[in-house]
């Protein structure tokens, strides 16, 4: 993390974490301890639990969920997860809360907030029409 600060990234992103998180909180922990600043990003499929965001709390600059459906039945079809629409809505509500709107420097480099990423799957939503 302090060798990536040294060559001059912009962010530290951390993707699909969730399932390392103890170790990560512990690095961050360490790293921060040694002079890490980068805003840390927590770059996620949106389907996360309110616990673990609230672990993230204070901790996380920039959030970065997808957001993948909004249809209960197109994400049971694409991957399993019925729920997905509430949970990924219920999570952006508590990144929001965290770190707010998006907020970037004169360059345009984000600096903290929230910045969704929306899948667009152009046949799921014909296909559910037919």
């Amino acid at each position: 993390m302090l060798a990536l600060q040294r060559d001059g990234c912009h962010n530290l992103n951390l993707i699909t974490c969730t399932h390392f998180l103890p170790g990560v909180l512990e690095a961050l922990t360490l790293a921060v301890s040694r002079g890490l600043v980068l805003p840390i990003v927590y770059n996620t499929s949106g389907y996360e639990s309110l616990e673990v965001l609230r672990l993230l709390d204070g901790i996380v600059d920039i959030y970065l969920p997808d957001m993948k459906y909004n249809d209960d039945q197109v994400a049971e079809k694409y991957s399993s997860a019925a729920d997905y629409p509430r949970i990924s809505r219920e999570a952006v509500r508590e990144m929001h809360r965290q770190v707010g709107n998006l907020s970037m420097d004169a360059q345009g480099i984000a600096l903290r907030g929230v910045l969704i990423r929306h899948l667009v799957l152009p046949h799921a939503w014909r296909a559910r029409q037919m």
